[in-house]
C-alpha cells in the first residue's frame, strides 16, 4: 500500500515537471537539463551504488523507454538492470501464495509431548520417540521430531544422555544407597553421647542403631552386623554405603558390608555435603527433638530417639517423598474421616494426628439421647 502511494506521488511529480518543461522556453529547458546532468555527475562521484525503491525503479523504467539509445548508457539504470527487475516481477507474480497449502502445522500439544519424551528419556533417539508417539496415537515423522527438538534447543540422544546431572544420577541410584553417620548430644550433666544411625536414601527411613559415650570400632562393627540382620532379605538390595572418614569406621566395619555385596564409599575429607541426607537428618532430629529436651543419660536418649525414629518413619511428612512418610504406601490414597485425633509424643514435644473411622449406624454415641 505504501509503495503504491509512493509510486503515484512520483508519477504526479514527473507529470508536473513535464508540464513545466512545456511551458518554459527552449533555452531555459536546456540550461536546466545541463544543471541536472552536472548534479548527477557530482552525485555519482560521491555515491557508489544508490539504493532504489520499487517506486523509483518503476519510474526510471518508464522514462528509459523515451530516451535516445546514447543517453540510456549513462543512466543509473542499465538495460541489464531493467531485465533483472522484470524477472523479479515475474517470479513475484507466480510465487505460490495459496492459503492452506502444504502440511498442517504440528499441534502445540504434540510439540509439548515430544519435548517431554526427549527430556524424560535422555537415551531415546528420533525414531524411538516416533515409535512411542505412535503407541500413544500420534503419527509424526522422525524429521519433524528432529526439527522440534532442534528448535527447542534439545541435542540428539547421545549428547542429551551425556548431560545427566548429579541430582538425576543420585535419584536413579537412591534405592541402592545407604548413608551412616554419628550424631552427638550433650546431656544435662555435660556429658557427650554419640548416636550411630543409618538412613535408607530412597525411602528416608532411619535406623537408630545405638547410643554410647565411648564409641569404638568394635562397637560400630557389631551394630553393622545387627543392621544387616534386621534388614534380612532387603539387605541384598543395597549396593553402596556412604560414610565419612571417622577413625571408628575400621576395616572390619567395611568387611561386614563387603560380605553383603555392599561397597563402602568414603566421603572426601571435610565435605559434609557429600553425605547430605545423613547431615540433614541430624539437623532435623536436633531441631524437633533433642534440642527441646534435657537428656539425662544413655538410656533416656535411646528411648527418646527410638520414639522419634518411629515418628519420623511412620508419621512425619517429607517434602522429598511428595509429603509422605517413609513407611507410607504411595499407592494408597487416604479418605477423609469423621474426626481427627491428636496423639502427643515425648510428653507433647511432638504431635501426631490420625483420623478416626466413622462410627457404624445405630451407634449409641450418634443418638441424640446418648449425646445429651
Amino acid at each position: 500500500m505504501i509503495v503504491g502511494l509512493r509510486l503515484l506521488y512520483l508519477i504526479f511529480c514527473r507529470l508536473l515537471g513535464c508540464f513545466l518543461l512545456l511551458g518554459g522556453s527552449a533555452a531555459a529547458n536546456n540550461a536546466e537539463i545541463l544543471g541536472l546532468r552536472h548534479e548527477v555527475a557530482v552525485l555519482r562521484r560521491q555515491i557508489g551504488r544508490p539504493r532504489l525503491s520499487w517506486a523509483d525503479r518503476a519510474v526510471l523504467s518508464a522514462l528509459a523507454r523515451h530516451l535516445p539509445p546514447v543517453l540510456r548508457r549513462h543512466r543509473l539504470v542499465t538495460p541489464g538492470t531493467l531485465l533483472t527487475w522484470h524477472r523479479r516481477l515475474v517470479r513475484w507474480k507466480w510465487r505460490q501464495t495459496a492459503v492452506g497449502s502444504g502440511r498442517p502445522p504440528l499441534p502445540e500439544e504434540t510439540v509439548a509431548l515430544i519435548q517431554r519424551l526427549a527430556r524424560e528419556n535422555s537415551t531415546w533417539g528420533y525414531v524411538r520417540i516416533q515409535g512411542e508417539l505412535r503407541r500413544l496415537g500420534h503419527r509424526v515423522a522422525a524429521a519433524t521430531i528432529r526439527r522440534v527438538l532442534r528448535r527447542s534447543g534439545l541435542p540428539p540422544a547421545p549428547q542429551r544422555a551425556s548431560q545427566q546431572t548429579w541430582r538425576s544420577f543420585l535419584r536413579a541410584q537412591a534405592h541402592t544407597l545407604l548413608a551412616c553417620d554419628f550424631m552427638h548430644v550433650e546431656t544435662v550433666f555435660l556429658k557427650r553421647l554419640y548416636v550411630f544411625f543409618v538412613m535408607e536414601i530412597a525411602t528416608r527411613r532411619v535406623h537408630v542403631l545405638g547410643v554410647t559415650a565411648r564409641p569404638t570400632g568394635v562397637w560400630v562393627t557389631q551394630l553393622a552386623r545387627n543392621l544387616l540382620m534386621d534388614l534380612e532379605e532387603r539387605a541384598g538390595c543395597f549396593r553402596f554405603l556412604i560414610r565419612d572418614r571417622d577413625s571408628k569406621f575400621t576395616a572390619a566395619f567395611d568387611a561386614v558390608f563387603a560380605g553383603n555385596g555392599t561397597a563402602v564409599i568414603p566421603t572426601p575429607p571435610q565435605s559434609p555435603r557429600s553425605n547430605t541426607f545423613a547431615e540433614r537428618w541430624i539437623r532435623t532430629a536436633r531441631a524437633e527433638c533433642t534440642d527441646r529436651l534435657l537428656i539425662t543419660g544413655e538410656r533416656h536418649l535411646r528411648t527418646v530417639l527410638d520414639q522419634y525414629a518411629e515418628h519420623y518413619n511412620a508419621r512425619r511428612a517429607h517434602r522429598g517423598l511428595d509429603l509422605r512418610a517413609p513407611d507410607d504406601d504411595p499407592n494408597v490414597i487416604p479418605l477423609p474421616a469423621a474426626a481427627v485425633r491428636r496423639r502427643q509424643v515425648l510428653g507433647g514435644v511432638l504431635n501426631e494426628h490420625h483420623t478416626r473411622p466413622p462410627l457404624p449406624p445405630h451407634h449409641p454415641q450418634e443418638t441424640p439421647s446418648s449425646a445429651a
